[in-house]
Formats: C-alpha cells, structure tokens, sequence
C-alpha cells in the first residue's frame, strides 16, 4: 500500500461531517493497513450519550476516504472491525479494484452544511434517488409529511437540550463565535457558518455566559424560541434505518449517509442537521408516528432545498 499517497489525501478526507464539527475520526497508519478510530476528547458524551451520531459521522469519514481514494487512482477497501475498547471501527486495505463510487473528490470538497435560506425543497425524483441511495443498505430516506407539526416538536426538543446545563457546556466548548477564538479556523461551530450577524453572535456569547444565572428563569424557552429554520425554507429528510440496527450497523450508515448528502449536492441542494429532533425521546416518538416508523429507526433528520446563496466552508483541523 501508498501510505505516503494516502497521506497526501487525507486532508481532503477530512471535508466528512460531524456533529458540533468536531471531526472525532483518527487514522492509525501500519504496514499494509489504515486502521481508522476516534478520539475521545472529540465527542458528545452530552447531547449524544448513545453515540449514535459519532458512529454517523466516522461511517461518513469511510466514505469520504474511499471516495478520495478512488478518485485519485488509489485501491483501497474498507473492512470492518468494530472495538469499542480500542476505540476502532475498521480499516482500509489494499484492494484489487478502485472503490466503485459515482462522487469525485469535488464532491467531497465542495458539499457544505448549509444553514441559511433555501429557495426550494428537492423534487419529487431527487426523493427518489436518494431514498433508493438508502433502501440499497436496507433503509430509506423519508420526507416528514406534516410539516406544519414540525415546527413545535423542533422547539420542544431545543427546550429540552438547552435546560440541560451539560449539553449546554458542551456546546459552548463547541461554539466559535469570534473570529478571535484560537479555534475558530480548526473545529467547531464558528459565527459565519451558523448564518449569525456580529450582533447576535455577541448577544449569544452573553446569554450562554450567563447561563447559570438566566436558567432558572426561563432562558431554555427564549433560547427555544428565538430561531426556527423551518422558517428558512425546505423540505425535512429524515434518514430511516433497518430495525434493530447495532453499533457497527450506524458505522455502515454514516456511510449510507454521506452518499445522501453528496447525492443531494449534485443536485444543487444542501442539507442542515436538525438532529436535536431525534435526540430528545418525546419528539423523537412524535416523529416516528408521523412518519409511521418504529423510532429507535430514525438516524438522521436533516432540512434539504436549493440554498439562495453560498454557504462558507466550515474550519477543519486538516488542510
């Protein structure tokens, strides 16, 4: 194998998403094998306790590296090897063929989690693309059908997460919202990419500073309320997996919805995370009887349309 080749790509394979960007995926180079992990200090052990969104984003990581490899020329496979000890998921290795993928390494750099306007919602074919993306691995990809009803389980389960002081501090640890943050070109969520003006940014920066004290007094509720992206246009994907799915079951997932999420940007739509919809368990089951699904089936929610305006590329600790 050409580590050294691979080497040369890997910034490139850190354009995969994660949750609060924090891009908890390592690599593990030896003779003959990529062994592929994570780092503890980079996860949610607050706003995602069952790992669910880890396990996403280090199958969208897979993903990507087989995408970029193949793009350049280079053959490599991903086996599984999931330890939970170790903190591994698998491996890349030698393969006979190049990875068969339809996305290039433009793809990967170019898709962008997009949080502002969208002038329109994906049409009915492109629904149909990516649900068959997803029905390929067992799964499929559903639009909420009322959308109307979304917009008070949305505030409910920001209620719910912001009254909560630990997934508060974690974000907050999270949050880069000056440009003179010494991370705010490496990781996290900056100002620019969560669509805030100066102002807000600021106003932000003080009510989560004064958190504690603002608590008790209501502030889940203003927080819950003060921002409603429905409002900003689109339609709701929701990412639907086989039943009974296991850890390395969501790996092979994140990997289902990395192909998603490029599918829907050769298109020229973009996607916004609403995870926060599937993490708190009263909407979570409210969702599921929308949808008509078994809950614990829903991996991903997601607000998909044609954004009105470039989005900025988020901070990346590589390249």
């Amino acid at each position: 194998m050409d580590l050294a080749a691979f080497r040369a790509l890997e910034p490139l394979c850190w354009r995969a998403p994660s949750a609060h960007n924090t891009q908890p995926w390592r690599l593990r180079y030896e003779p003959g094998a990529i062994h592929v992990g994570w780092h503890p200090a980079h996860t949610l052990p607050a706003a995602d306790p069952t790992g669910r969104d880890l396990r996403l984003s280090l199958g969208a990581f897979v993903e990507t590296c087989l995408i970029v490899a193949a793009d350049a020329g280079l053959r490599l496979e991903y086996v599984a090897d999931h330890d939970e000890r170790h903190r591994w998921v698998g491996r890349l290795r030698p393969a006979r063929c190049r990875y068969p993928t339809p996305f290039r390494t433009t793809d990967v750099w170019e898709r962008r989690t997009d949080r502002g306007h969208f002038a329109a919602g994906p049409a009915r074919d492109t629904l149909a693309a990516v649900d068959a993306v997803a029905r390929q691995a067992g799964g499929g990809v559903r639009a909420v059908p009322y959308p109307d009803r979304l917009g008070a389980l949305l505030r409910a389960a920001d209620r719910r997460l912001y009254a909560d002081p630990a997934v508060v501090a974690e974000l907050r640890r999270w949050l880069r919202l000056d440009p003179t943050h010494p991370d705010y070109h490496t990781d996290g969520l900056n100002d620019r990419c969560l669509a805030l003006s100066r102002t807000a940014s600021a106003g932000l920066r003080a009510v989560l500073a004064a958190y504690p004290v603002l608590r008790p007094l209501g502030l889940p509720t203003l927080l819950a309320a003060a921002d409603d992206p429905l409002a900003r246009g689109g339609a709701v994907l929701v990412l639907v997996g086989p039943a009974d799915l296991d850890r390395p079951g969501q790996v092979e997932f994140g990997r289902v919805l990395l192909r998603v999420w490029l599918a829907l940007h050769t298109t020229g739509l973009a996607a916004h995370p609403l995870s926060q919809l599937i993490d708190v368990a009263t909407t979570r089951t409210a969702l599921g009887a929308l949808l008509d699904v078994a809950p614990d089936r829903l991996l991903h929610v997601a607000r998909v349309g044609r954004p009105k305006r470039p989005a900025p590329r988020s901070a990346r600790r590589l390249g």
